[in-house]
């Protein structure tokens, strides 16, 4: 059901800063910043040979993000994205094994203009899993 790693989601209290860290200390190349008000986020996206990290900032006072950054003040990660070539027939293997989709459980579309779930970070050992559709 798995594809690759698309990317590691890292939550930074401050979005710009976190950027200027990867682009001048690592050397990393950068994407511009991305408002995803669907998902109560802005991102961007270091740019790596093999996968992405996703450094992501709350949008607004009611943003999920806002939460975990309350909790962990300096941020940390957030989430872990995998693709998967089918969401609606990955969520419903999942479903049909017990596993939580987050939301209403259909997809939204995500920073990269695709269909993309979250499944329940209790059912994945802690870890908060997206997937996104290919």
């Amino acid at each position: 059901m798995l594809g690759r790693l698309n990317h590691v989601a890292i939550a930074v209290p401050d979005l710009e800063a976190a950027a200027r860290k990867y682009r001048h200390v690592l050397g990393a190349n950068v994407s511009e910043p991305q408002a995803l008000p669907e998902h109560g986020v802005t991102v961007i996206f270091v740019e790596l040979e093999n996968t992405k990290t996703e450094l992501l900032e709350p949008l607004g006072e009611n943003s999920p993000i806002a939460a975990f950054l309350a909790k962990n003040p300096s941020g940390g990660m957030h989430h872990m994205c995998y693709e998967v070539e089918d969401i609606i027939a990955a969520r419903d293997a999942l479903k049909s094994e017990g596993v939580r989709v987050l939301g209403d459980g259909e997809p939204k579309t995500g920073a990269h203009g695709k269909p993309v779930l979250f499944l329940h970070p209790k059912d994945f050992d802690g870890t908060l899993i997206e997937l996104e559709q290919v």
